[in-house]
C-alpha cells in the first residue's frame, strides 16, 4: 500500500492506474472503474491524447475524485504518486507495439515504458483486430511483454482478435473484469 494515496472520500489504499487508449470500448472504462473501486483500488484514470476524444473526462473525474491525466507534468506540479498497480485497457495496437519497444512520446507510454523495471505490475487486455493481431510485429510485441512480466491477456481464453470492422459489435462484451481479476491479489490469484 502506498502511504499518502488517499481516495476522494479520504481513505488511504492501494493506487490503480487505468491507462484507456483510443479504441471503441474506451467509451465503457467507467464500468473498469466501478469493478477496481468496488475491490477497494483508489483508481487514477491516464488516457492517451487520442482517447480523450472517447472518453467522459468529467465524469470519470467524478466517479474517481482526481484528474483525468494525459500528459507529463510541469516542474512545477507535484509529482504524482506511483502506482501500485497498471491495466492498460483498452489498449490498442499502437500503444502495445510502443510499449515492446519502450517508446515513452505520451505520458500513458512513459509510465508504461517504466513499470516493468520498478516492479510495478501491468496487465494490458488489448482491442485490436485479426488483421493487426496477425502482424509478425504485434506478436513479437506481445512476445517480448511477455518476456518482461508484463501479463498481456491475449489469445485463445483470453482476448480474442475480432473481425476487421466489426470491433463496435464487441464493445458490451469487451472483458473489464478479466483485467481487473488478473492483478496480483485479484479473484483470478
Amino acid at each position: 500500500m502506498l502511504a499518502g494515496v488517499t481516495s476522494a472520500g479520504g481513505q488511504a489504499g492501494r493506487l490503480l492506474q487505468i491507462v484507456v487508449c483510443a479504441a471503441s470500448p474506451a467509451a465503457e472504462v467507467g464500468r473498469l472503474v466501478g469493478l477496481a473501486q468496488a475491490e477497494g483500488w483508489i483508481v487514477q484514470v491516464v488516457a492517451t491524447p487520442s482517447a480523450l476524444d472517447f472518453i467522459d473526462v468529467a465524469e470519470l473525474e467524478r466517479r474517481t475524485g482526481r484528474p483525468v491525466k494525459s500528459r507529463y507534468r510541469r516542474p512545477s506540479e507535484a509529482k504524482p504518486p506511483r502506482a501500485d498497480a497498471i491495466v492498460v485497457a483498452p489498449a490498442t495496437y499502437n500503444t502495445v507495439n510502443k510499449f515492446a519497444q519502450g517508446i515513452a512520446d505520451t505520458y500513458a507510454l512513459g509510465l508504461l515504458a517504466e513499470a516493468p523495471g520498478l516492479g510495478i505490475p501491468v496487465v494490458v487486455l488489448p482491442f485490436v483486430n485479426s488483421a493487426l493481431a496477425g502482424r509478425r510485429a504485434f506478436a513479437r510485441s506481445v512476445e517480448e511483454l511477455r518476456a518482461e512480466g508484463v501479463l498481456v491477456l491475449f489469445g485463445p481464453g483470453e482476448f480474442e482478435p475480432h473481425v476487421p470492422s466489426s470491433g463496435d459489435d464487441r464493445i458490451d462484451a469487451f472483458p473489464w473484469e478479466r483485467a481487473l481479476h488478473a492483478l496480483p491479489g485479484g479473484a483470478e490469484h
